[in-house]
């Protein structure tokens, strides 16, 4: 969860839009981690349902994805290093740009074929929308509700194949979810770390793994040992 972009801002007395763009070198640094650790998924939460309440020239920013997060050459980059990225959320929302809406739809089919690493990148995205997404579409799809099970919404989330989270790191010292991958975090692992996201590198990640790394996972169970 990439937090602290505009309280690092705040901190030089400069504009919000300037600790977006301060970001990218957090994002593919910790990219560039992942793939170092073999990590094959690596999610990254880029702009919420909830972020419609900013105002309108951060949002206008923040719709530009060539401008602060996919440069151009940084998606050449990532083709070539073999990562696929990918986008969920509410992608057909109409207060989204058609000229941002071409740019990911661009982006995508050209990582399509990759296999290393899978950027999965939330735009638009919240977690209780998505299972509302899924429900509806388990509706349209005229399920028996007494005979619904957790594989027919999983089959109708955003991206089904997906595996579950294992770990889950937040920047900025905020200990919250903030509707992120609410279903597939159920039983995630929490890392909270004070740095702020645009300093984040991929020690910092590193770091994040050994502590998951380091702990005993119940996944609901009691230990018997």
């Amino acid at each position: 969860i990439m937090d602290g972009n505009g309280r690092w801002a705040l901190m030089r007395e400069t504009e919000r839009t300037e600790g977006h763009r301060a970001a990218e070198a957090a994002v593919y640094s910790s990219v560039h981690g992942a793939l170092n650790l073999g990590v094959e998924w690596l999610s990254l939460y880029a702009f919420s349902t909830e972020n419609w309440r900013r105002n309108d020239a951060e949002i206008a920013f923040l719709m530009d994805f060539s401008e602060w997060l996919l440069h151009e050459e940084r998606v050449e980059e990532l083709r070539e290093l073999g990562v696929r990225i990918r986008f969920v959320g509410r992608l057909d929302d109409e207060r989204i740009p058609d000229k941002s809406r071409a740019y990911l739809d661009d982006i995508s089919s050209r990582t399509a074929h990759n296999t290393r690493l899978q950027l999965v990148i939330a735009f638009n995205y919240g977690g209780r929308a998505e299972i509302i997404d899924a429900v509806r579409a388990m509706m349209a799809d005229g399920l028996d509700p007494a005979a619904v099970t957790e594989a027919d919404l999983e089959a109708r989330l955003y991206l089904p194949e997906m595996p579950d989270v294992d770990l889950v790191v937040r920047t900025s010292a905020e200990h919250r979810l903030s509707n992120f991958l609410l279903w597939q975090a159920s039983y995630a692992e929490f890392v909270f770390t004070e740095t702020l996201w645009p300093d984040f590198r991929a020690w910092h990640l590193y770091s994040a793994v050994a502590e998951f790394q380091s702990r005993r996972r119940r996944m609901g169970a009691a230990i018997t040992e």
